[in-house]
């Protein structure tokens, strides 16, 4: 492990706010929504599709961008991607029609997915085993913030500003990045430009695939996305149109969720020195798998109250960094040499997981309680069967490679 890196106050700070990115990008977003359709005038159903095509840009920026940075370097291939994140955003703020702004998130999507692999990737080169897990673990802290003050402020600065205004915020939020990354990161791999880049990521893909732990790890880390997302993507008509609480109430909600997911982060971070990875996971799924449950029970009913709905989010939120910072250790321990590749392919298929939940949930959604809540149900179910069955998927001993690091 590189303590020097990691003592830095300034490169982990930096690293979290990458890992945020997405986070900010979606959160701050949420209740602009109701206004922009109007001012777009377009529907609920495809305004909410701004969350969607953001995620389908980081679903299709990830690849590239882990490709490019283990053959060119992490820090060329960040400041490539968080320049387009930047101008996108900014083209996303002067929209003037739906469709403009539909491209504009997509875009914005391509350029910040270089952020949240490489964040990950620069982890990988300079940790491994519960060194990285802690790493991970104090990234998702910072990470949680934005979920937490994100949707408060965007909800305050449109009804202070109107609905442009958080999507401005997120253009210099972008230009601000680009400065810390100057200011805080150092390269902490030795590019591989060897051979054609195709021939490269076929290798690194067969690499990735032969491994059963980066299988077991990548499954646990994609299916979750899927139901949170569905319900982020929701959550502004839940809660304000289901349930008739204001644009400014909702931020103030949406930030419990936030909360519970610092609280997750923090929980996660005192248990990963006492608690090996595979049994932490477990008691993850296990909350996961309870919050789903009561949430298809209330799906089922058709009806219930917003205290209990919202409680079981929460908890589902809150075992999300439990799973999701220690499966990531889990599947990227075995493949420190292609940290870049593998991390973009677990954000690829994680990605197109999350936006697809989030384009269902919004697609399904007919002002009903039981389509906003019934995908983050199933999703908590099918986490219970795939630990259930690591047995059959990954039945071996773990495996870290300390003293494998891109750089020491």
């Amino acid at each position: 492990m590189n303590r020097t890196l990691v003592a830095r106050r300034s490169f982990v700070l930096t690293l979290g706010l990458l890992t945020a990115v997405a986070a900010l990008t979606i959160d701050m977003s949420l209740p602009a929504i109701p206004d922009m359709v109007r001012a777009l005038a377009t529907d609920l159903p495809k305004g909410q599709l701004i969350v969607g095509a953001f995620m389908l840009g980081m679903a299709c920026g990830q690849i590239p961008a882990g490709l490019f940075s283990d053959r060119l370097g992490r820090l060329p291939v960040l400041y490539a991607g968080m320049s387009l994140f930047a101008l996108a955003a900014t083209m996303a703020a002067i929209a003037q029609s739906i469709d403009v702004m539909l491209a504009a998130r997509f875009v914005q999507g391509f350029g910040g997915a270089s952020a949240v692999v490489l964040s990950r990737a620069i982890v990988r080169d300079i940790s491994s085993g519960k060194e990285a897990a802690k790493l991970m673990s104090l990234m998702t802290m910072i990470f949680t913030v934005a979920p937490v003050v994100a949707p408060t402020i965007g909800a305050l600065m449109v009804a202070q500003w109107g609905w442009q205004a958080p999507f401005a915020a997120i253009a210099v939020g972008g230009v601000l990045m680009l400065i810390g990354i100057r200011s805080n990161l150092l390269e902490t791999h030795t590019p591989n430009a060897h051979g054609h880049p195709l021939r490269q990521l076929q290798r690194s893909f067969a690499e990735f695939f032969s491994h059963r732990q980066s299988i077991f790890g990548l499954l646990l880390i994609v299916v979750p996305p899927a139901g949170f997302m569905s319900v982020i993507a929701t959550s502004a008509a839940l809660v304000v149109e289901i349930y008739g609480f204001s644009v400014q109430a909702y931020g103030l909600i949406f930030a419990c969720a936030g909360l519970c997911i610092l609280a997750g982060s923090i929980v996660n971070r005192l248990l990963v020195p006492r608690v090996e990875i595979i049994p932490l996971i477990g008691i993850g799924i296990a909350m996961m798998s309870i919050a789903s449950l009561q949430l298809l029970l209330a799906a089922w009913i058709n009806i219930a109250p917003f205290a209990w709905v919202w409680a079981c989010v929460c908890l589902f939120f809150f075992s999300v960094p439990i799973v999701l910072s220690n499966a990531m250790v889990l599947a990227l321990d075995p493949l420190p040499r292609i940290a870049g590749v593998a991390s973009s392919i677990i954000g690829t298929i994680q990605n197109v997981i999350g936006a697809s939940g989030a384009i269902l949930g919004a697609s399904i959604y007919n002002g009903t309680l039981r389509n906003a809540v019934a995908i983050i149900g199933v999703a908590g179910l099918v986490m219970l069967l795939i630990y259930l069955l690591r047995p059959l998927i990954c039945g071996g001993p773990i495996v870290h490679h300390p003293e494998e690091l891109a750089r020491d």
